[in-house]
Formats: structure tokens, sequence, C-alpha cells
């Protein structure tokens, strides 16, 4: 990466950030290669060369190397690893905050936010680093016992997408490396640059670690599809957790499989309020604008459909199309506005496909349009207000815009067969105040998603507890209290310590 390769102010910028953040800038390519820009205006802000296949290769066989010395340190030692990335991440919080705003659109709060992400989930892993225990169970065999001990995995290979640009990496690999293993990013080819920066801060943290760390316990390999393929196909990669579309995980799942490779699948996200006559409409009109409207609609968890009772209908959809008209979009590193751009040309395409297949079925559409900002090359959009007559069409599809599918239901039953009426099923929420409502919608015959919610929209979702869907989702959990276990291999142990040989079952092999 020269001087002239960054040719803005914002690439300026980002060139002090990534300098700032340990990134060794020189080793970037000039021209060519995997050129990198910001949706906030659309201008480069670097040229990366890709990972070649022989790069590849070398470095899992580097983080094949470094797993079998990581795996011998006790794992609360590797949980001091995970404390000092923790540190390092706090000092450096808003220089990475800043660094995820100018590569990937988000506003500020957002991009601070998902590094504090980071942060929380690497004192998550700490703790965890003393809980990796198994169970010691009764024998059914005289002077015998059972016992369940968790062992380290192997070399863990990380796909994310460009909406999370660090926070999806970091759910990962902080669980990872307190449980013994190596971590491989393939990061987004939209958002290789934060990759790169947090790969550095890494570094950072195992050199106040100590040598305990070994080389290659921690990579990136940059590229395209390419790279996730060669991640998703080496034998030497015992889990690969993915996060992007259905149609992504279909290839890897069926991959990952046919090796018998463990997945963890983050896949599309079509999720759904239900608003009943209970509601406190108030509450139900905040959380549904930052739910349908935050990070520009680019998120898995983005409220996309919004079934409201028939009641309340009326009040609600007024109000809500005055916060679409009157939402503050604009340039996140310039303005206060709560809406940024959509990530490229491609996002706006799908958007206004998706609007035009709704106009065509009989849809109100308010809003939708693009708006002037930081010229052509970007693609900033007032968010879409879409009142369906029913819910077919684009409205059982995932689009990555800031779009929100508008219904009304008459009674609780056809709103829940609404809401589960799509192939996806991540995460759902209800705005009520009756809790036959509530509890109606929280249990068996209730939302059919992973996360279920109350009285707050579907985006949000905490370190704490298990975050993935049902479905088209993929079914892969990341975070919460036993996500660590998909990073281990179990071993159960039978000990005798008597002095016969009795077998199980009652078998009898007298010899």
């Amino acid at each position: 990466m020269s001087d002239h390769s960054f040719n803005s102010a914002l690439a300026g910028e980002a060139r002090g950030l990534l300098i700032d953040l340990g990134v060794d800038v020189g080793a970037f390519a000039a021209y060519g290669g995997m050129v990198v820009a910001s949706p906030i205006d659309g201008g480069r802000l670097a040229s990366l060369i890709p990972s070649e296949d022989v790069t590849i290769v070398a470095t899992i066989a580097r983080a094949q190397e470094a797993f079998e010395i990581w795996r011998r340190v006790p794992a609360p030692r590797r949980g001091e690893l995970v404390r000092l990335l923790g540190q390092v991440l706090r000092e450096n919080k808003t220089a990475l905050g800043r660094l995820v705003t100018i590569e990937v659109g988000k506003i500020a709060s957002e991009g601070l936010g998902e590094v504090q992400e980071m942060i929380d989930i690497c004192d998550f892993a700490v703790g965890l680093s003393r809980q990796l225990h198994g169970l010691t169970m009764p024998s059914e065999r005289a002077d015998h016992r059972l016992i369940e001990t968790w062992r380290p995995l192997g070399v863990v290979g990380v796909i994310s997408a460009f909406n999370f640009p660090v926070a999806v990496w970091s759910w990962n690999a902080a669980l990872a490396l307190v449980c013994g293993d190596a971590v491989v990013w393939k990061p987004s080819e939209k958002a290789p640059l934060c990759a790169l920066a947090v790969e550095a801060l890494f570094r950072r943290a195992a050199a106040r670690f100590g040598p305990e760390a070994p080389e290659g316990l921690v990579s990136v390999l940059i590229g395209g599809r390419e790279a996730g393929e060669a991640l998703v196909e080496d034998s030497r990669v015992a889990l690969v957790s993915a996060t992007g579309s259905t149609r992504m995980g279909r290839v890897v799942g069926e991959k990952l499989a046919h090796r018998f490779a463990r997945a963890i699948l983050e896949l599309g996200g079509n999720n759904a309020s239900i608003v009943t006559p209970s509601a406190d409409l108030a509450l139900t009109l905040r959380a549904v604008a930052f739910g349908a409207m935050g990070t520009a609609g680019q998120r898995c968890t983005t409220l996309r459909r919004l079934i409201v009772h028939e009641s309340v209908y009326d009040a609600l959809i007024g109000k809500l199309a005055g916060v679409y008209r009157s939402i503050s979009v604009g340039d996140p590193t310039t303005s206060d506005a709560l809406v940024g751009p959509l990530i490229d040309g491609g996002a706006y395409a799908a958007m206004q496909s998706a609007l035009a297949a709704a106009r065509s079925l009989g849809a109100t559409v308010h809003g939708g349009e693009r708006l002037e900002v930081n010229g052509p090359a970007s693609f900033y959009v007032r968010p879409a207000l879409v009142e369906m007559p029913s819910q077919r069409g684009p409205m059982v599809e995932e689009t990555f815009a800031p779009i929100l599918y508008v219904m009304r239901y008459r009674d609780l039953d056809q709103a829940i067969a609404l809401h589960n009426g799509v192939p996806q099923g991540l995460s759902s929420s209800i705005f009520a105040t009756d809790i036959r409502e509530i509890e109606r919608f929280l249990s068996e015959v209730g939302s059919d998603c992973g996360i279920v919610n109350v009285n707050m929209g579907t985006s949000g979702a905490e370190i704490g507890g298990a975050f993935g869907g049902e479905k088209e989702t993929g079914g892969g959990r990341e975070s919460g209290a036993d996500a660590w276990k998909a990073y281990m291999r179990r071993q159960t142990s039978a000990v005798n310590f008597g002095r016969s040989l009795p077998l199980a079952q009652g078998v009898r092999f007298d010899v």
C-alpha cells in the first residue's frame, strides 16, 4: 500500500488508523489485486494482494503446528491471552471502531458498539477458561468410574461477512483460543482492512503474553470465494464457522459434511415482530425503528416483517411512516445521521428489485428512494416501509437492505402462522403486555426461531446468550453458556480401580 493508493481524505484517515493499530501498510499492493472501497463515498481505500494457494496451504500448516503447541497450555493460562486481547481492544476501541465505520459505513455508535462486543466476548471467554468441565458419572460396574473430559479440537476456520467485520470473528476466536484451538480467518472481501487491524492487535496481545503463544495461532487469509473454499476443503481444519447467505451455507455445509468436519452456520434471517392489541405503542415505535433501520438494514437480525393487529395498525403505522420520512440518512463520518450507506451498488439494486416486486403484488411503498450523498459512487437510501396485502413474493425472502414489510392480522394464531411461514428462523419478537399472548409466543406452538424477544426488537443480541437460528438460518450457535463445546472434542474414559474385570451389561467372557 503506497501513498498514492490512498487518494482521498477518507483513505488517508484509514491509512493512519491502520498504522496506529499496528498494521504494516507497506506490505500491501499499491495497484492491482483486490480493491477495497468505502461505501461512504465509493472511493478506494486500498488494494490488497489476495492470498495465493501456496500461502493458504502454508497458513493452515502453521495453524496446525500452533495448535499442537497451544493445546498443551493450561486452559486458565490460555484465558490470560484472551484477557490481554480484551485489554488491547479497550485501548484501541476508538480507532478500531472508526475503521469499522470507514470500511463498512456503520454509524459511529454502531462501530464502537461492535468493538465493545469483542471486549465483552473476551471477558466472557476468560471466565469460561476455568469452566471447561465435563462430568464424573457412576458406573454400573463395581470399582469403576466414568469421566467425561473435553479436549482441544484443532484448527478453526472463520468466514465472516461484511456487516460485522470484527465482532463475528471475536465470537468464535475468543472461545476457540481458550479451548486450545488455532484460528484461521477469511474475512469478507468487502472488509479486509478491519481483519488486518484485528490481527495486528492480536499480535500485540500475544507479545504481552509471551512465548507460550506460538506463531500462527491467529492468522488472516485475504481473498474472495476461492480463499473460503480452500479453508472449507482443507482436511486440517476441524471446524468452520461461516456467516453469510443461505446459498453459501448449503455449499459450505455439504463440503464439510463430506469430510466429516464440523460446521457452525449463521445464515439468512427474515425476522418478524408481532404487535398485539395490548402493546405499548410508544415503546414499540422506538424498537421497530432501530430494529428495521439500524445498520441500514444490513444485519442478519434486522427486523424485516411487522405483523400488526388490525385494532392498532393505523395508529402505529401512521406514526411509523412519519419516522421513516424524517429519519436522518447521511455520511456517518461527518454527521450524526442514524442511517448510513448501503455497502455497494449491488445492495441498492437488490433493494430496488424487491420494492418493484412488492409493488407488482399491490403493496404501498413509503420511501425507498436513493438519496444524493457523497456522489454517484455511494448508495444512500431512504428506508422503505412497505404495506403488503399478503405475505408472498419478496416478503418471504431476505433482502439485505432497510425494507420493512407490514401486514395486518386478526388473531394471534394467524399472526404466529404468518410469523413462522418463511424459510428462515433466526430472530423474532412480540410486543405485548398480556401475559397470555407473551407466553403463547414463547411456547412450543409460538415462534420457531432461535432467538425470541419480548417488548424489544429482533436486533441487539448479547454475548451471554447463544446466538443462532433454525431452518434455513443454519442451526449453528455462537456464544452462550455452552457454545464452547463446539470448539472441543468430548472424550469419555472408564477407569477400573479394582482387581477384577466385570463387563458392562452383565456380559461374561471367561478365558
